[in-house]
């Protein structure tokens, strides 16, 4: 077992001392501070340390890259510094502090995606998965498809409809769900909220357009005034403004409210409010304001034009990880899904990632004779390769910055080939090599062609500006034969 105990006092005295510590706590592989004052924090120096990894600043906190061992790390740290241990919300509230109004909001918005995301990814797998079964005509089956020759893989794809449907069609209530457990709010009425957003009494949203322009959607007789019965099936924004109504009501009610009357009263007073505002003022807003993004983002996607777009977002992707803007996507993807059947933004996320990872191999390939800075590149490469590219980045690539911006444009390269050739997404899913599972099968091959770039463009680029000298910060020795001088 490592000792960290040297480490770890010097940390508390390069972050400013205990009394710059808002709060502590750590995740898997990184100590996460909430600082008093950022600016005391000598990054420089805690980066130097032989226990860490790399640093980088996001939603409000100051977060070291230690690794497997950060626990220990984390005990000896709390040991000497004679704080507290935190949990992760702690610190996320104490580094509020630290974040301006957009950035908060920027991080809402991840808190809400965050415990829904696993459904939206098993559904986009479901949804690929019965796209093989039902919409790829096989040679080997005379030109049919696995549906149309197969009773038993025909009842598979009707069965598999059920779990697509519950994640996708019954999405606010998850989203409801979330928001009111983000607030500390009863997250029982959240749910029930959400359900009343998508209850079977209502015309289904996917619908919706035709009954509108037929002019055959039901409607609840009120006398003096009639309301549409319209769901909102897989609308994102609908349900984030219920959810938010909701709370903020019951939270108002309570302090109102006499507390011997709170169990009865409270629950009544937010709920009906928000039901009905739901339906009659938040609900057709949110839908405008959702299909307006969506309709703005797959017009950059597929326009004259798309090529750019592809190029422009594939570039800046990892960027706007790093400013925490990149949250917005969840929200946008899952828009796009229910108003045009996929998603062509999600490919190039996906694609971004393995580009990170892929810069990361690089700098391994010309390190890789250095034992400590490969305890650093292996694991940040296979997270990036998996999906989570924040070590890769914060660790290794923006440290170097050769590699970041060599990951950049093999993204950019890659973006613009997806755009161009309408790469498209079932839903969001495992965002880097597994991302081809989710993706529909008439994009699979461009797919495929635009990994290939994400992986080869940043490598060698990543080896060329090294050899260069190009953008190069504290440049590391390459050990390739064949390109010695």
């Amino acid at each position: 077992m490592a000792n960290f105990k040297d480490d770890a006092a010097k940390m508390l005295t390069l972050i400013g001392g205990k009394d710059n510590i808002s709060a502590v706590t750590h995740c898997a592989t990184r100590m996460r501070f909430a600082l008093v004052d950022p600016d005391k924090a000598d990054i420089k120096a805690i980066e130097a340390l032989p226990s860490v990894k790399g640093s980088f600043t996001q939603a409000g906190q100051f977060q070291v890259i230690v690794g497997n061992a950060v626990s220990e790390f984390y005990k000896e740290f709390v040991a000497l510094a004679g704080v507290g241990e935190a949990t992760k919300d702690d610190v996320k509230k104490a580094a509020e502090q630290n974040q301006n109004m957009f950035q908060r909001a920027m991080a809402f918005m991840a808190e809400i995606f965050a415990p829904i995301i696993p459904a939206i990814i098993v559904g986009g797998l479901i949804l690929g998965f019965r796209n093989i079964l039902e919409g790829v005509p096989m040679d080997f089956l005379q030109g049919k498809t696995i549906v149309e020759s197969s009773p038993f893989w025909s009842g598979v794809n009707s069965f598999l409809w059920l779990p697509g449907e519950a994640i996708f069609h019954f999405l606010p209530v998850g989203i409801t769900w979330s928001v009111t457990r983000k607030m500390g709010t009863t997250q029982i009425l959240g749910i029930v909220l959400g359900i009343t957003l998508v209850s079977p009494q209502l015309l289904n949203a996917y619908g919706a357009a035709d009954a509108l322009a037929k002019g055959e959607v039901p409607q609840w007789d009120f006398g003096l005034f009639k309301l549409n019965m319209i769901g909102y099936q897989a609308q994102v924004i609908p349900a984030i403004f219920a959810g938010l109504t909701l709370a903020y009501l019951e939270k108002f009610w309570r302090k109102v409210v006499p507390e011997v009357l709170s169990m009865i009263l409270v629950p009544f007073l937010a709920l009906l409010p928000a039901v009905i505002l739901a339906h009659t003022i938040l609900g057709p807003i949110g839908w405008k304001i959702g299909q307006a993004i969506s309709s703005v983002v797959y017009a950059g996607l597929t326009g004259s034009f798309s090529w750019l777009f592809g190029a422009i977002f594939g570039a800046l992707y990892s960027p706007l990880v790093i400013t925490g803007l990149h949250h917005m996507s969840n929200a946008i993807d899952t828009q796009l899904v229910a108003d045009f059947g996929g998603t062509g933004l999600w490919p190039m996320i996906a694609l971004s990632n393995i580009a990170q990872g892929s810069a990361v191999l690089g700098v391994w390939w010309l390190t890789r004779h250095d034992e400590n800075e490969t305890q650093i590149t292996l694991p940040s490469m296979i997270s990036a390769y998996l999906g989570v590219t924040e070590p890769a980045m914060f660790g290794v690539n923006i440290k170097y910055l050769y590699p970041f911006v060599a990951a950049m444009i093999g993204s950019g390269i890659a973006g613009l080939i997806a755009t161009s050739t309408k790469v498209t997404a079932n839903s969001i899913g495992v965002g880097g090599l597994p991302g081809f599972l989710v993706i529909q099968p008439k994009s699979m091959v461009m797919f495929f062609v635009c990994m290939a770039v994400a992986i080869v463009v940043p490598f060698v680029l990543t080896i060329f500006f090294n050899k260069n000298k190009i953008l190069t910060q504290n440049t590391v020795e390459f050990d390739i034969p064949f390109l010695k001088k």
